[in-house]
């Protein structure tokens, strides 16, 4: 992601953030190539890139296929030493790509979803392994493809999406300098409960297919409910953090309204595709997730 934004601002005479804070829009940028030592974000084949700006702890995404990088070597003996800790961050990284574009209101999307499906299958299945074989090859293999696939939109392909998780964190990591990854799954589970009744079938829909939850035909909210939480026990089984708590961090009711205002960007916008979330829902999901 620095890179990416060296690669704009090489080229541009005004500051690099203004394409951060969408005061401009790069036309121009040095071309990138990129040699991956850690699996998770997918910025090796993806537009985009996030930078955080001390001043006011902003933490910003900008989209751009200017960046998208013209070469990419993927070896998994490099992410072999990696920390444990880092390797999960990767691996709910991952899954959180994917399902920022999974959940979404598109009909007939089948062949998407089952791409989607079945790479979140494989991270589950895999994630596991390297935690506890970390030179083991395959594994580390399926792990940095489905990172490559999850975040160049293929997984997006035709359909809406929402990326509510991912906007909440920035402003947790802003503020806190909490790794992405623990950031994304102590948010994610409070973001689902909140909106997931918007279409709990969707929902119901990931806990079969993905979670492998036994599909309750008589009850769907409680599937879709099942399978939120088989997802947060594969968090665990990680030691990845299902809550901010967890993360270390007490969040006061200050805390809570400063990181809902910095999401909405000050009053100017709602995030969400799934279900629109304004300020009011920002700040009811960092309580519930606190």
């Amino acid at each position: 992601d620095s890179a990416k934004c060296i690669a704009y601002g090489a080229v541009y005479d005004g500051d690099v953030w203004d394409f951060y804070s969408r005061k401009a829009t790069a036309v121009d940028a040095l071309p990138v190539g990129t040699i991956l030592t850690l699996a998770a974000t997918g910025s090796e084949m993806s537009d985009s890139s996030v930078m955080t700006l001390e001043e006011g702890w902003l933490k910003r995404g900008y989209n751009n296929d200017l960046s998208r990088p013209l070469f990419s070597i993927l070896n998994p003996e490099l992410t072999y030493t990696l920390p444990e800790y880092q390797t999960a961050c990767g691996v709910v990284d991952i899954m959180m790509h994917t399902m920022e574009r999974y959940f979404n209101h598109t009909s007939d999307s089948q062949l998407t979803d089952a791409i989607s499906e079945a790479l979140l299958r494989t991270v589950l299945d895999f994630g596991p392994v390297v935690m506890a074989d970390p030179k083991n090859y395959n594994a580390r293999a399926q792990i940095m493809w489905a990172g490559c696939l999850s975040h160049n939109g293929l997984t997006g392909a035709g359909v809406d999406t929402d990326w509510s998780t991912h906007q909440l964190e920035h402003e947790l990591g802003g503020l806190f300098d909490v790794a992405h990854g623990a950031g994304l799954s102590a948010v994610w589970g409070s973001w689902a409960r909140y909106v997931y009744t918007e279409d709990p079938r969707r929902f119901a829909q990931f806990a079969v297919n993905v979670m492998g939850v036994s599909n309750d035909f008589r009850n769907e909210e409680a599937t879709a409910l099942a399978g939120i939480s088989k997802l947060e026990e594969f968090f665990q089984s990680i030691n990845m953090p299902i809550s901010i708590s967890d993360l270390g961090i007490e969040l006061s009711d200050a805390e809570i309204d400063e990181l809902a205002y910095k999401c909405c960007f000050m009053g100017k916008r709602t995030i969400g595709g799934f279900k629109k979330l304004d300020q009011d829902d920002m700040a009811e999901i960092f309580r519930m997730a606190r």
